[in-house]
C-alpha cells in the first residue's frame, strides 16, 4: 500500500496541470485523381464545433482542440466526402491528415448528392482483397508493441508462422502462401526488408523495423493488385509517410520494455512550409532482458528511419527517405542449463546482419494527372553461424561448424509511372528496371561421416560449399485502363504486366510473364456491392536460389522460370452505415512452376519461416499448389467511443514436393479467428482487447534413428520427409489486452501504456525438439554406458522436448510527446 502511494499522487499532480491544455491538427486536402490542391474544402471536428476552411494551398489548421478522440469530416461540392475516424489530438504534439477526395456525383437536377464512403478501402484498381490500417489502429494494438508486421496478422487471410513460438515471429502468411511472396512499398519504393533478423530470401524476422510514428496508414492487398507492382504472388502492402511539421520542431520518446525510440519532426530552412523532415532511431536492450531472465540468446539491434519532402513548387515535389536496421543475434551460456536452453544453443544461428534502403522520388503534376519518377538502392548483408555449441559468443573451432554464410544482395531501381483522367477513363503505365548483384560464401554441413567400431563407414558426410558472385539486369513495363459505366455503378479495370531479366535462360522473354488481370466492381443497390477479379501474377525466383552453384562451380540453377500464380476472387460488400462495413469472398489461387529442394524433395513453398537463408541449394521448378477458401470480415470505425473489427478465414493449402502428389503445405491452417475491440473511456483512458485463433498447421515427424545418427554431428534432429507433414498441431490461441492513460500539459503529453500480451497463459503449440540428455551442468552428454559419447549417437539418451508451458508477457512503457 505504501508503495503506491507516490504513483497516486502523481496521478493526481498530472490530472491537475492539464486542465484546459488544446491541442492542433493541421493537414491537406487534395484531388485524388490529379494530386491538385482542393481549395476552399470544409474540415470539421465531428461532436466539436470546431472547423476550417482550406488556403490556395490546400492547407487547413484547426486550433484549440480540446485533447480526445475525433473523428473528422471533409466535404466538397462534387466529390465524395470523406472521414478519417480516431484521430487522436493532443497537446505535445500537433497531429496531421492529409485528404484525397475523389470526385464522385450524382446529378439531381442542380443538386449534386455525394455519398460518404470513407469506410470503403477498395477502388476501381483493386475493388476486392484490400484492407488498411491507420497510424492510431497500429499504435493502440493489444500485442502490437508498435510493430506493422505484427499488427496486420489481425486482418482477414494472414496468419504467423506457427509452431515457432506463434506470433513471436512477423513471417506473413497470405492467404496460404509461403512468406516469400509478399512484398512491400514505403511511400512507392520497394523496401525488401521490414523485420529485424530477417529471413534471407522470405523478408521475415521477430520484430519490425519501421517506424509507427512515422506512417499516415497502411494498406494491404491480398489479391488484384494494380499492374504497376511487380514480384507479387501473395500480397502487396503499402506503407504510407506522413510529411514533417511544417510549422515548428516537435518530438517524441517512446520508452517501452525491450526498446527506446526518439523521433524529431519540423521545418528545415524558412518556415514556409516547403521542406520538412522525419527522423527516428531507435535501440534495443532484448539482450539486457533475456539476460535477466536466463535465456541464452541475446537480440541486439539498431534501426533508423527518415524522410525529408520538399516542394519545388505548387507542381513538383521531391522526396528522399531512408531506412536501416544493424542486427546483433548472439549467444551466451544460460544460467540455467536445462534442456531448452542446451538446445537453442545448438539448432539457431548466430546472426549479424546490416541493411538499408535509400530512395528518392520526384512527382510532377501534369494536366489531369501526374507522373513519377523514383530511383532507389537497397543492400542487405547477411551473416550466419552455427556450431554445435554455440554457449561461446565468439566461437572459432571449425570443427564444430554446422552452417557459415557470408551473403549480400544489393538491387539499383530506377522506376517511371504517368497516370491520366479523362472523363470517366483512368490511365496509367510505367516502365523499371532494375541492377541485381548478389555473392554469398556458404558452408552448411548437411550430415556427418559417421563410422562403426570397425572404422567402416555408416553414413558418409554431406557438405556444401561454394562461393558465388553473379550481376544481371531486371525490367519490365506495365499498363492499366480503369473506367466507370451506369453513372458511376458498375466498375471495369484492366492491366497487364511483362517482366524480364538478362540472367535466366528464358528470362529476356517478355511474353513468357504477361500477367493479365481484369476487375470488376457493381452496386446492384444503395449499400451492396459485388466485386471479382482475375489475374495472374509471375515472381522471379530467389537470388539465393539462382545464385548457387554446385560443386563444379556451375550455376545449376539458371535454368529457372519464373514462379506463377493465377487468382480468382469473387465477393460482396455491405456498407450500412458510413461507419460500418462487412464483407464476404471466396478465393483460389493456382500456383506453378514453384522450386523444389533436391537434397531432401520439399518445395520451398513449404520454407522460410525461420532463422537462416531460404533457397541456398539446387531446385527444380516441377512443383505445383493451390490455395483456396473463404473470408467473412466486419469493422467498425470509432462510432460513439467504440471501434471493432472481426474476421474469420475458411483455407486450404497444399502444395507438391518432388513425388509430384498435392498435400497440406506448412501454412495449411484451415482456421483463422480475429477479434479486436477498444473503447474510449473518459479522461483519456482508452482499452483495447484482442484475440486470435490459428488452426494448428501440419508438421513432419522426426526419423529418430537418422536424429540419433546425426544429432552430435549438426545439432538438431532430423525430420522424416517420408512422412512430409502427416502430422498436425493443436491450435494457438491468444489474448491480447492494453491499456492506454494520456496526460496532456501545456506543450507536452504523456502517454502511459500497459500491454499483457497472452493474458491466459495458452500453451503455444510447437513440433517436439530432438536432443541428447546432458548432466545437471549441461558440459556433457549422458550416456547408457557412462563412456564418452559416440559419433553416432549409439550410447546417448534421446530425449524429446515438449513445449508445455504458456508464457504471459506483459509491458509497461511510456511516450512523451513534446
Amino acid at each position: 500500500m505504501r508503495n503506491s502511494i507516490p504513483f497516486f499522487l502523481l496521478f493526481l499532480f498530472c490530472s491537475a496541470l492539464q486542465s484546459q491544455n488544446t491541442g492542433t491538427l493541421t493537414g491537406s486536402v487534395k484531388d485524388k485523381l490529379t494530386q491538385e490542391a482542393l481549395i476552399g474544402v470544409t474540415v470539421q471536428i465531428e461532436g466539436a464545433a470546431l472547423g476550417a476552411v482550406t488556403d490556395v494551398n490546400g492547407n487547413f489548421r484547426i486550433s484549440n482542440i480540446p485533447p480526445k478522440s475525433y473523428n473528422v469530416a471533409a466535404s466538397y461540392l462534387g466529390y465524395a466526402p470523406q472521414t478519417r475516424f480516431n484521430v487522436i489530438i493532443t497537446t505535445g504534439n500537433a497531429n496531421q491528415l492529409n485528404f484525397e477526395l475523389e470526385p464522385d456525383s450524382k446529378s439531381l437536377g442542380e443538386v449534386l448528392v455525394t455519398e460518404n464512403r470513407s469506410v470503403r478501402i477498395a477502388s476501381i484498381e483493386t475493388p476486392l482483397s484490400i484492407q488498411n490500417l491507420s497510424a492510431e489502429e497500429i499504435k493502440s494494438n493489444p500485442g502490437g508493441n508498435f510493430d506493422i508486421s505484427r499488427v496486420v496478422q489481425a486482418l482477414p487471410g494472414v496468419s504467423g508462422v506457427a509452431g515457432t513460438g506463434g506470433g513471436f515471429r512477423n513471417d506473413l502468411i497470405i492467404r496460404g502462401g509461403g512468406p516469400s511472396e509478399n512484398v512491400f512499398y514505403l511511400d512507392g519504393v520497394e523496401i525488401p526488408v521490414i523485420n529485424h533478423f530477417t529471413t534471407q530470401g522470405a523478408a521475415g524476422g521477430p520484430t519490425g523495423m519501421l517506424n509507427v510514428a512515422f506512417i499516415e496508414d497502411a494498406t494491404l492487398s491480398s489479391s488484384a493488385f494494380n499492374a504497376r507492382y511487380d514480384n507479387a504472388l501473395s500480397s502487396v502492402l503499402q506503407f504510407r509517410q506522413r510529411d514533417g511539421n511544417p510549422e515548428r520542431l516537435q518530438a517524441n520518446l517512446r520508452v517501452g520494455a525491450s526498446e527506446t525510440a526518439i523521433t524529431a519532426e519540423g521545418p528545415l530552412g524558412k518556415k514556409n512550409g516547403k521542406t520538412t523532415f522525419l527522423a527516428s532511431a531507435r535501440r534495443s536492450y532484448l539482450q539486457l532482458l533475456f539476460k535477466a531472465i536466463g535465456l541464452p540468446i541475446r537480440p541486439d539491434y539498431w534501426d533508423f528511419q527518415y524522410k525529408v519532402t520538399h516542394k519545388i513548387n505548387a507542381k513538383t515535389t521531391f522526396t528522399a527517405l531512408g531506412i536501416g536496421a544493424i542486427d546483433d543475434f548472439y549467444f551466451e551460456a544460460p544460467k540455467e542449463t536445462t534442456p531448452e536452453n542446451l538446445y537453442i544453443l545448438s539448432s539457431v544461428p548466430g546472426v549479424n546482419q546490416w541493411n538499408y534502403t535509400q530512395g528518392f522520388a520526384l512527382k510532377r503534376l501534369i494536366d489531369n494527372g501526374f507522373w513519377n519518377l523514383t530511383f532507389s538502392r537497397n543492400m542487405l548483408d547477411n551473416q550466419l553461424d552455427q556450431f554445435a555449441d554455440n554457449a561461446d559468443a565468439k566461437q572459432t573451432d571449425e570443427s564444430k561448424r554446422i552452417l557459415g554464410i557470408k551473403s549480400q544482395e544489393i538491387e539499383n531501381k530506377l522506376r517511371f509511372d504517368i497516370n491520366r483522367y479523362v472523363g470517366n477513363w483512368k490511365f496509367s503505365a510505367g516502365a523499371m528496371t532494375q541492377y541485381v548483384k548478389y555473392n554469398n560464401n556458404a558452408y552448411t554441413r548437411l550430415r556427418a561421416a559417421v563410422l562403426d567400431s570397425a572404422g567402416a563407414v555408416v553414413q558418409p558426410a554431406l557438405e556444401s560449399r561454394f562461393s558465388t558472385a553473379i550481376d544481371f539486369v531486371k525490367f519490365g513495363v506495365f499498363g492499366q485502363v480503369n473506367r466507370t459505366f451506369s453513372n458511376n455503378r458498375l466498375g471495369v479495370s484492366a492491366g497487364i504486366r511483362a517482366d524480364g531479366n538478362s540472367f535466366t535462360d528464358d528470362g529476356a522473354n517478355l511474353l513468357q510473364t504477361l500477367s493479365p488481370r481484369i476487375g470488376l466492381s457493381y452496386a446492384f443497390a444503395p449499400k451492396w456491392k459485388a466485386n471479382a477479379s482475375v489475374g495472374r501474377y509471375y515472381k522471379m525466383p530467389l537470388y539465393t536460389v539462382l545464385g548457387y552453384r554446385d560443386a563444379s562451380g556451375v550455376l545449376v540453377n539458371q535454368d529457372q522460370p519464373y514462379l506463377r500464380s493465377d487468382h480468382y476472387v469473387a465477393g460482396l460488400e455491405f456498407v450500412p452505415t458510413r461507419v460500418l462495413r462487412l464483407t464476404l469472398e471466396g478465393f483460389y489461387k493456382k500456383y506453378a512452376d514453384y522450386p523444389v529442394s533436391v537434397f531432401n524433395g520439399v518445395s520451398l513453398a513449404n520454407q522460410g519461416g525461420g532463422f537462416g537463408i531460404l533457397g541456398n541449394e539446387r531446385v527444380l521448378a516441377t512443383g505445383r499448389g493451390e490455395a483456396y477458401g473463404m473470408e467473412l470480415f466486419a469493422q467498425q470505425k470509432l462510432n460513439k467511443n467504440l471501434y471493432f473489427t472481426g474476421s474469420f478465414t475458411l483455407f486450404w493449402s497444399k502444395f507438391s514436393n518432388l513425388d509430384g502428389q498435392l498435400s497440406a503445405s506448412a501454412w495449411d491452417n484451415r482456421h483463422l479467428l480475429s477479434l479486436l475491440t477498444g473503447y474510449k473511456l473518459r479522461g483519456n483512458w482508452e482499452l483495447g482487447l484482442k484475440y486470435r485463433l490459428q488452426g494448428g498447421v501440419p508438421y513432419t515427424p522426426l526419423d529418430l534413428d537418422a536424429s540419433r545418427l546425426n544429432y552430435a554431428s549438426i545439432g538438431t534432429g532430423v525430420l522424416d520427409y517420408t512422412r512430409l507433414n502427416s502430422l498436425r498441431l493443436g491450435n494457438f490461441s491468444q489474448l491480447d489486452i492494453r491499456i492506454d492513460k494520456k496526460w496532456n500539459f501545456r506543450r507536452a503529453t504523456l502517454d502511459v501504456f500497459i500491454d499483457i500480451q497472452n493474458v491466459l497463459a495458452t500453451v503455444n503449440p510447437a513440433p517436439p525438439s530432438y536432443t541428447f540428455q546432458r548432466t545437471a551442468d549441461g558440459s556433457a552428454f549422458v550416456t547408457t554406458d557412462n563412456k564418452p559419447l559416440q559419433a553416432d549417437g549409439s550410447n546417448a539418451i534421446p530425449v524429446l522436448i515438449e513445449n508445455t508451458e504458456g508464457s504471459l508477457l506483459p509491458t509497461v512503457g511510456v511516450v512523451v510527446e513534446f
